[in-house]
């Protein structure tokens, strides 16, 4: 074994209308022994975790029980160890590709009870810090807590937080590091430079409009890989590795609403030379190895994913050979490793155990106590009370925020989803878990103003969510339902409707009324909505230009809490009420699960 030093040189831009390049100053990391250099050969060994999503230890929080198959950065870190000890830990590079502070009751916990924007340690950046990655990519749902939290968030973390197509706004100024340098220094030998150029999805500019608008602009993931990875090879790179928070599929699920391509992975290797690894993320795929032809050069590029929460770390293999004085790629390969195959790193579950309880205890803080069961495994085909519990706490608060304004006399509509079917608010003792399982996602509350029309098509473009049938039924669940995600799919409260499925989309909507009366097109609504929705999220029309009534941005999780707390007994004769129906032909459609 020979000894050696690692130096990483962090980039900064700012060129022409896109963007230039500086190189900044280079900081020294520790020593350790890499593997010898033999025959003018080397390897070099990268690691990457992605959408880890806030899974600091192997537990769910929702459940008060530890996932199967076991996952997070306590597991993630024993491999990580593991592989340090096989490979040398100093010709070893571990990346994170983004999603990782968000996801869990934790990550929710330390953005909104405890926040780390205030000071307080995030348990993320304490795990990450202390496995000791490299750099990392800011993912879509980093912004989801709002930027101060994401900044704490990077103050915090050891490593470069990277993002080369995120730009602070109306300039060609990057937001974040847009790649890192990372030099393996090898006694009697010249080093081996391996350039990280970060690239992320441009959807949070739709997703988290509210907290990016006027902030942060999001530009191309291809043309800025096209425009950094020439400046990477100039700057002397001998391996460009491109870790892109965004998926190897095509396109987006959003059509014109995003500018750009929402994953844009395949593009990238396919298009731009120069890039010997793509290691990708976002769509929560696991790639164990492929090899995909770069179009120009004919060079096949390395492309490994570690799937979702922490559940699997990609390690891919570099050989690199010296030719003519350069180090130059000779193989590569690839593997997923699955954390179930080790135990916890206890050093992290030490770490972070106060953290920890302090969840512990706030989920299973009660809250009140419910007099019947309320499911939502049907709530997609079937009005039921949980659905309308979620919609008149938000109705309530949000008449309760135009109170005074010159939307006061406004009727108050709500939108909600069957955000986690297999969850269920118990009979008796309610705890902050159970509201937590039922309503899962961490948005915040918005009003916004439609008309009568505008409500009709909202409910239309939801009603796409459902196969068209050719009878009443029975039908089981999965004749009816299509390919739309449940979490698309939203109902209304405060007008009824009829959803026949004997019609083809954009003609499903019958019998739309509101008090008993046909709904006026012209007649103005409030409707209270999450920002996901606001923000364009699920591509449901006309929210995200219309005028916003209410902008209290309150956590609908918090809400439902609150009101459970104040009322002490949840009795569905307080809020249910059977509104909307599934017909074919005006009959009720029988769906069985």
């Amino acid at each position: 074994m020979t000894t050696s030093s690692r130096r990483r040189v962090p980039g900064v831009t700012a060129f022409a209308v896109l963007l230039a390049l500086l190189l900044g100053a280079p900081a020294l990391a520790q020593p350790t022994n890499p593997r010898a250099v033999q025959n003018h050969t080397a390897e070099i060994t990268l690691m990457a975790t992605a959408d880890v999503h806030g899974r600091v230890l192997n537990v769910d929080y929702l459940n008060d029980r530890p996932f199967t198959p076991a996952r997070g950065f306590s597991r993630l870190s024993s491999l990580v160890n593991e592989v340090r000890a096989e490979k040398g830990a100093e010709q070893t590079l571990l990346l994170d590709i983004g999603d990782s502070i968000q996801g869990t009751v934790l990550g929710a916990y330390y953005a909104r009870r405890e926040p780390t924007a205030d000071g307080v340690p995030n348990p993320v950046a304490t795990a990450m810090n202390a496995i000791g990655y490299d750099a990392m990519v800011v993912g879509n749902h980093e912004f989801n807590f709002g930027l101060p939290h994401l900044y704490a968030f990077r103050d915090q973390l050891d490593a470069p937080l990277l993002g080369a197509n995120v730009l602070e706004a109306g300039t060609d100024r990057p937001a974040f590091e847009p790649y890192v340098i990372e030099t393996v220094n090898l006694r009697g030998h010249k080093p081996i430079k391996v350039g990280v150029l970060g690239l992320t999805t441009p959807g949070s500019a739709l997703w988290d409009r509210t907290h990016v608008e006027g902030q942060l602009d999001f530009v191309d993931g291809l043309e800025t890989a096209k425009a950094y990875v020439p400046r990477l090879r100039a700057a002397g790179a001998d391996v460009v590795v491109a870790a892109i928070h965004a998926g190897m599929g095509s396109g987006s699920s959003y059509g014109d609403l995003l500018p750009h391509p929402e994953n844009f992975g395949r593009a990238v290797a396919e298009q731009v030379p120069g890039i010997d690894v793509v290691l990708p993320a976002h769509s929560h795929t696991r790639i164990d190895e492929q090899f995909v032809t770069n179009q120009q050069t004919g060079e096949r590029v390395l492309v490994t994913q570690p799937g979702s929460h922490g559940q699997h770390l990609s390690v891919a293999d570099l050989q690199l050979r010296m030719v003519r004085g350069q180090w130059t790629v000779v193989s590569k390969r690839a593997e997923t490793r699955a954390a179930d195959t080790v135990a916890d790193d206890p050093a992290i579950v030490d770490l972070v155990a106060e953290q920890h309880q302090r969840v512990v205890d706030y989920v299973n803080a009660p809250i009140g106590t419910s007099l019947e069961r309320l499911s939502m495994e049907a709530a997609d085909y079937l009005d039921v009370p949980i659905m309308d519990l979620i919609n008149t706490v938000q109705a309530e608060a949000v008449e309760a925020g135009i109170a005074g304004t010159a939307w006061a006399d406004l009727p108050v509509l709500s939108i909600t989803a069957p955000l986690a079917r297999s969850a269920a608010i118990p009979q008796g003792n309610v705890s902050v878990r159970d509201v937590a399982a039922v309503y899962v996602y961490e948005n915040t509350l918005r009003g916004v103003v439609l008309d009568g029309q505008q409500v009709a098509d909202y409910l239309e473009s939801s009603a796409a969510y459902f196969r068209q049938v050719d009878s009443s039924g029975p039908h089981r669940r999965a004749q009816v339902a299509g390919t739309v995600p449940t979490y698309c799919y939203d109902v209304i409260d405060g007008v009824s409707y009829d959803i026949d499925l004997s019609r083809p989309v954009g003609q499903r909507i019958t019998n739309l009324t509101f008090d008993g009366e046909p709904i006026d097109p012209q007649a103005e609504f409030v409707l209270a909505i999450n920002n996901y929705r606001h923000g364009g999220g699920c591509g449901h029309p006309h929210v995200t230009d219309a005028p916003i009534a209410f902008f209290g941005n309150p956590d609908v999780q918090d809400l439902l809490i609150e009101w459970i707390q104040s009322r002490d007994v949840v009795d569905p004769a307080d809020f249910a009420s059977i509104d909307w129906r599934l017909v074919h032909q005006g009959t009720p459609v029988t769906v069985v699960p």
